[in-house]
């Protein structure tokens, strides 16, 4: 917050989880596109002499424009840039950093959010989500030029009279999945799958990759859609809707699909069953333990099942539990410390590959882990069941509160207790938000969004009736006044 002749000027750019996003024309006009460039401008320049920045963008509204705008303001400030010359994943972006050891990136992008939004994500040198310390640097400068009024237009002289420096992040991507995928067990098996590419930037991909390795494909939704059918371009059951029944109809092994910005999967079995990014954590996990000798802990946020704990114990590891935001795992993995890393909202990465999300890498990795097994996913989480000796059924709920619900519900989870909803509470986790582990496995954990105005409730017990109550009961007390 800055202030001037007595005023406070709040700065218009807040990153969030992952990244800043805001409704377009209203919140991310061409003026805080301007003001957040200008400050990730001075950022980069304090960090390094010559920093070399990546800019790429999504298949939404105006995506184009927003990017052509942030090479100029970065040329003008003496920063490189390289502009991709499509979209672009995020998944690619990261590795494209890592490859290049470039000093970050600027993608355009508002991931799974509706049509309306859009965003933009800051990847620091290190390929991951920029950490809270850059973010709050690159706000704090944001929030100094607002207060001496903004960012003018750049004069027309100021913008490149040579064309951008563009560049195709597709192939090297795809050569680095090779080292990734075991590609030659996917051909053998015979398989088919059905991908939906939601209209967004997995379109070329993960279609293209099956493809080219021999595999089966029936593609759906590779166009580019800047209304995303009127919805969002989200992997969530309801979204998927048109791939279940592709799946169905074409008799496909499995249908594998990304999100707006291809770092989210999703998946459906082959009746056309969603199947929950939660149980697909916890499989391609204990997967890779056993198929590439990973003897490794994996880490999960707060908010992610504690199948993975079960799975990792099974194979005498220990789990790493992180705040909601991939950045935390993205920390991790540079470390060389996990084999695995994910979180419930469909985000997933492994052992020596980019510290950020890759839904392309996911849906890939469990095609795999269908072909060596043999064995449809539900059939595989049931023997999953099995071995750990107890079963586990996530739910995660959004509760849209006004803005007195959510302060008295924030109160109301501030307090320890010994009780909860007439169950006994064994643990109290506040890492991100307030978590409740109760006497018999099962947990609730509240927090605030930091993408979207909501509070999110999340719940896991042993079956799904026991999973139902405890949402039911747990909505029932945060809307108490």
């Amino acid at each position: 917050m800055s202030t001037r002749a007595g005023w406070s000027i709040p700065s218009p750019v807040k990153f969030g989880t992952s990244g800043w996003r805001g409704v377009i024309a209203e919140d991310f006009t061409f003026a805080n596109v301007r003001l957040a460039l200008t400050a990730i401008a001075e950022h980069v320049k304090a960090e390094s002499a010559e920093p070399t920045i990546l800019v790429a963008y999504d298949t939404r509204f105006y995506s184009e424009e927003f990017s052509q705008l942030a090479v100029d303001i970065l040329e003008h400030h003496g920063v490189r840039a390289l502009l991709c010359e499509t979209f672009t994943p995020t998944p690619a972006v990261a590795y494209e950093i890592m490859r290049r050891k470039l000093d970050g990136a600027v993608n355009f992008t508002a991931s799974h959010n509706p049509a309306q939004y859009h965003g933009l994500k800051f990847s620091s040198a290190d390929a991951g989500p920029a950490l809270p310390e850059i973010t709050k640097d690159i706000e704090a400068r944001a929030s100094q030029i607002a207060s001496q009024g903004g960012v003018p237009p750049l004069p027309h002289s100021a913008a490149k009279a040579n064309p951008s420096e563009k560049v195709n992040l597709r192939q090297n991507y795809l050569t680095r999945l090779e080292k990734l995928v075991r590609f030659e067990t996917l051909k053998k098996a015979n398989l088919k799958f059905a991908v939906d590419a939601l209209h967004g930037c997995g379109s070329g991909y993960l279609d293209r990759t099956l493809g080219d390795h021999g595999v089966a494909v029936a593609a759906i939704r590779t166009g580019r859609d800047c209304l995303f059918d009127g919805t969002g371009p989200d992997v969530s059951e309801e979204n998927l809707a048109p791939l279940k029944k592709v799946v169905v109809d074409s008799k496909a092994t499995a249908g594998l699909a990304t999100d707006g910005d291809a770092d989210r999967f999703g998946i459906v079995d082959r009746d056309g069953t969603w199947i929950q990014p939660n149980l697909i954590l916890a499989l391609v996990y204990d997967y890779l333990a056993e198929t590439r000798q990973w003897k490794m802990p994996a880490a999960r946020s707060v908010a992610t099942t504690q199948m993975i704990d079960a799975v990792a114990k099974s194979h005498g590891q220990g789990v790493h539990q992180t705040p909601v935001g991939f950045k935390y795992i993205g920390q991790l993995i540079r470390e060389d410390k996990i084999a695995l890393g994910g979180e419930e909202s469909a985000g997933l990465t492994i052992r020596g590959h980019i510290p950020e999300k890759d839904g392309i890498l996911a849906c890939l990795l469990v095609a795999e882990m269908i072909a060596a097994r043999g064995a449809p996913l539900g059939e595989q989480i049931r023997a999953t069941y099995k071995k750990l000796g107890r079963e586990f059924w996530p739910v995660r709920e959004n509760l849209h509160l006004s803005d007195e619900q959510k302060a008295n519900a924030v109160c109301r989870v501030g307090v320890d207790s010994s009780t909860l909803l007439g169950r006994k509470v064994v643990s109290v986790d506040r890492t991100d938000g307030a978590k409740f582990v109760f006497e018999d496995g099962s947990w609730m954990l509240l927090r605030l969004s930091g993408t979207e105005p909501l509070l999110r409730l999340y719940v896991e017990a042993e079956s799904a009736a026991a999973s139902a109550k405890l949402t039911s009961e747990a909505t029932k007390w945060v809307l108490q006044s």
